[in-house]
């Protein structure tokens, strides 16, 4: 990183460093092991028990908590960010990962005392795990209006009737929690308003685990992205969070700053990449001359910096903004980044494999996944297009004068 970042958070960068070297990089394919043992891939990695314990024990735990929480500013927290983009696994290491921390943030801000005892504590010591379902199978999702799974009261229960899909952490045996978002107001002429969202313990009569879904062949075990039915979940009125029809704006106040933790981490991922590619370049020989003697090869490497610094540099514009006025104030620049990192770390992804020949396609190098995560995250949290649309639509009543 070229940005100065504030002293406690250089400590803990120059400390999160350490513990990469020390115990995540020589465990990866350790990590892949063990996973691959497992009974039910959906199980508790025993390694990641152990590192989490030593995370723990070095103080480099729940690095995400927002600075009105006693945290890190958003600022402060990317470049701890980036680092963990490295290793697809190890966010959960520092309990860090998607998409925890986005509904550790969804307690803080609108959960009743109640709520939290029963489920942000345990979430903040890494005991559980939690899911976030919004997106369906049979509308499109991007238009998060469209959503039709129902919640509707019945005395003192809602009741909960859909289908939803690319729930990720469903799978994983230490999931407990699902917060679900679903219509409880379809006629309400305000589609903002129609929305609620409710609490929906996992092994709650009529929640139906349908299957683990794949991105590329990936089934991102053992967090899992799941198909789920709600038959008839019964859940009692108290599970409702905020209110009925506050759905809509719990999700805006949940995702903005879940789209730029993505982005942060998918800078870590390129930036290995172009690591990788480097080394590569002066280990290979092709028609008499190393790779990097080759001249398309440096302009590619050339263009994997330019592309990553451009990226990490609005990055940090977008946490700073979103540090001073707040993630709502600063939708542009998160949609910016939206629109920009995540497409940026599959090109030079794409790039770098290239460079490892066949060899980058396969598990012996982290580059398919890295990819195969930065695509999705094309989709994840609103696509391209919305926030493209959103983006234009705002500047243009911005410069226009409406």
């Amino acid at each position: 990183m070229h940005t100065a970042i504030h002293q406690d958070a250089k400590a803990l960068k120059a400390q999160l460093l350490a513990f990469m070297d020390k115990y995540i990089y020589p465990n990866e394919e350790h990590y892949h092991e063990q996973l691959r043992a497992l009974p039910n891939r959906f199980s508790t990695v025993p390694l990641m028990e152990e590192l989490k314990e030593k995370a723990r024990e070095e103080g480099l735990w729940n690095l995400f908590m927002p600075a009105n929480h006693g945290g890190l500013s958003n600022e402060d927290y990317a470049p701890l960010a980036e680092i963990m983009g490295r290793v697809g696994w190890c966010p959960e290491v520092f309990n860090c990962n998607a998409p925890d921390t986005g509904n550790m943030e969804v307690f803080m801000k609108y959960g009743t005392p109640e709520q939290q005892k029963q489920w942000l504590e345990p979430l903040l010591r890494g005991e559980i795990r939690s899911s976030y379902a919004m997106t369906e199978p049979d509308v499109a999702s991007s238009d998060a209006t469209n959503v039709q799974t129902s919640i509707l009261r019945d005395g003192d229960h809602y009741v909960v009737n859909g289908r939803k899909w690319f729930i990720t952490n469903a799978m994983y045996e230490r999931t407990k929690i699902i917060i679900v978002m679903g219509k409880s107001d379809p006629d309400n002429p305000n589609r903002h308003l129609q929305q609620s969202q409710i609490l929906v313990p996992k092994d709650t009569p009529g929640v139906k685990l349908v299957r683990p879904l794949t991105t590329f062949g990936y089934d991102d075990a053992p967090l899992g992205h799941a198909e789920i039915v709600f038959d008839n979940v019964r859940v009692p009125k108290e599970n409702i969070l905020l209110g009925e029809g506050r759905g809509f704006e719990i999700a805006q106040g949940r995702l903005g700053p879940g789209r730029i933790h993505h982005c942060m981490r998918l800078i870590g991922a390129a930036q290995r990449a172009l690591e990788y590619a480097c080394r590569r370049a002066v280990s290979r020989t092709t028609f008499g001359r190393k790779l990097a003697e080759h001249q398309s090869v440096r302009e590619d490497i050339a263009k994997c910096f330019c592309e990553i610094e451009q990226a990490r540099l609005l990055t940090l514009a977008t946490a700073r903004k979103m540090d001073e006025v707040g993630p709502k104030d600063a939708r542009d620049m998160i949609a910016a980044a939206k629109i920009t990192v995540p497409l940026m770390a599959q090109t030079v992804i794409d790039r770098c494999m290239q460079i490892h020949g066949a060899g980058g396609f396969t598990a012996d190098y982290f580059m398919a996944e890295a990819w195969s995560y930065a695509r999705w995250c094309r989709q994840a949290d609103g696509p391209d297009q919305v926030h493209m649309m959103a983006l234009g639509k705002q500047l243009i009543s911005e410069y226009a004068g409406g």
